[in-house]
């Protein structure tokens, strides 16, 4: 059996507090590698790349190539047992593949670079608090819920998700 080429990854360990503090942390270390990453070259080039065939200053369309691009393309791949990881964008784009904060993260990254505010919403199911986040964009004039784990189209949100947060923009 053949392996599939994939970059090299490093990272850190770093102490994440439980309960709430610990999705607080989590939502914090995610915008901070979103702030570093949006400039990053290879994630400009992703997003600019995606968006040039749209027509021009099409908001909508440029988001909603961006967002098919990133849901299309990067797999769903859980974390390590037990252990909450987060790659950098760049890293998600080059093995592409992530969990849902993975995939957010690169989805807020891509379209940061071409100019799209974002957010992070995290939700909980059934009262067990967090359990998953996706990202939301100013696209037209309003908020436009993006989950890129799911096969549904830009819009589209968890049903009977308890917002939990939202991240202050």
């Amino acid at each position: 059996m053949m392996l599939a080429p994939a970059p090299y990854l490093s990272g850190s360990i770093v102490q994440i507090s439980d309960g709430v503090a610990g999705v607080d942390d989590t939502i914090r270390a995610m915008r901070a590698l979103v702030d570093q990453c949006k400039t990053d070259l290879t994630i400009r080039q992703a997003a600019t790349s995606v968006a040039f065939l749209q027509p021009e200053k099409d908001e909508f369309a440029e988001a909603e190539a961006v967002f098919n691009y990133v849901r299309d393309h990067i797999r769903y791949m859980r974390d390590v047992n037990g252990i909450e990881t987060l790659m950098t964008p760049p890293q998600t784009l080059a093995s592409r593949l992530g969990d849902c904060d993975d995939q957010s993260c690169l989805l807020a990254c891509m379209l940061e670079s071409i100019g799209y505010p974002t957010r992070f919403v995290v939700a909980g199911y059934n009262g067990n608090g967090f359990e998953h986040v996706y990202l939301q964009a100013w696209v037209g004039n309003r908020w436009v819920s993006m989950d890129p784990t799911e096969p549904h189209p830009m819009g589209w949100e968890p049903p009977g998700a308890t917002v939990i947060a939202a991240e202050a923009v």
